[in-house]
């Protein structure tokens, strides 16, 4: 039995008309005839009835042409979803961002991957600092991270989508609550609440900075993360440096202020080198357009 045999018969089920079906298919009425004849004698059932003025089904006919219709409408629904697969707009990915790209950009990539890519479904990992989220990427538990360069370790691409200035963050009792600008050295004696990885990319670029300052600053606390890190920040014990998209984060109890001299961080998308799933590109490109546009909308 062929597939062609199925769609010959629902044909004509449908029409209960052989020269009808014949038009329909676009095939010659002798060999849609001779099909049915094929696929009848393979069933060793008369589907139909016949006579010079009338084509009917049989009970078989009728309970073989419910199947039937179920049987096609599960072949094309597997083509379609294989298509859809293939172009990469189906299936699921796995993406892991670090703390602050969670707060400020999440809920735009979510409500754009539901407009654009319906058929994706998204499963989200949130404040991975850039090492973790290279392991992820090399052992496959995901696809597509949003990080701060370098990348650790080997077959990692990265493309850079965004620029951020550090910031500080202090209690809102501190002593520099009140300031709207900060220097960084107004911060030399300060005790900071630093990032307990110390290849986080934000902890090198404010090593960095400190001692082009002329200071290296006083680790008093740290945080596996940006979430623990602000509370501690907000509890009073310590200030800390951290990326401008902690601004879309309101907390009772912090302060956000400017801190020109502290430099700034790259955010990148990343992704296993040897993973070319169409589904990964696709969703690549729309998280990169997005940040493209805010870009943009920003320089005007």
């Amino acid at each position: 039995m062929e597939l062609r045999h199925l769609r010959y018969f629902a044909a004509v089920a449908d029409t209960c008309h052989f020269g009808q079906a014949a038009k329909r298919l676009h095939v010659a009425q002798p060999a849609l005839s001779y099909a049915i004849r094929q696929l009848e004698a393979e069933l060793d059932v008369a589907l139909f009835t016949r006579t010079t003025r009338q084509v009917a089904l049989t009970p078989a006919g009728e309970y073989f042409r419910d199947e039937v219709e179920r049987i096609l409408a599960s072949v094309d629904n597997a083509v379609h979803g294989v298509r859809r697969l293939a172009d990469g707009r189906s299936g699921l990915i796995r993406l892991g961002l670090t703390g602050t790209a969670a707060f400020s950009h999440l809920p735009q990539i979510a409500r754009t991957m539901q407009q654009e890519l319906p058929g994706v479904a998204l499963q989200i990992q949130t404040d991975m600092l850039t090492p973790e989220q290279c392991n992820g990427l090399r052992s496959g538990t995901m696809e597509l991270g949003i990080l701060r360069p370098p990348a650790i370790g080997e077959d990692i691409e990265l493309r850079t989508i965004a620029h951020e200035p550090l910031v500080l963050a202090v209690s809102a009792e501190h002593r520099l609550a009140s300031e709207p600008v900060v220097s960084l050295a107004d911060l030399r004696s300060e005790p900071f609440v630093m990032y307990g990885n110390r290849e986080s990319a934000v902890t090198s670029v404010l090593l960095r900075s400190c001692r082009q300052a002329g200071f290296t600053p006083h680790r008093e606390h740290e945080a596996p993360g940006t979430a623990v890190l602000l509370a501690l920040v907000t509890a009073g014990l310590g200030v800390g440096v951290v990326p401008a998209s902690v601004r879309s984060l309101p907390l009772d109890g912090l302060v956000i202020r400017d801190l020109p001299d502290a430099g700034e961080v790259e955010l990148a998308l990343a992704w296993r080198r040897s993973n070319d799933h169409p589904l990964v590109e696709a969703v690549g490109r729309l998280i990169e357009s997005l940040y493209a546009a805010d870009a943009a909308s920003a320089g005007h």
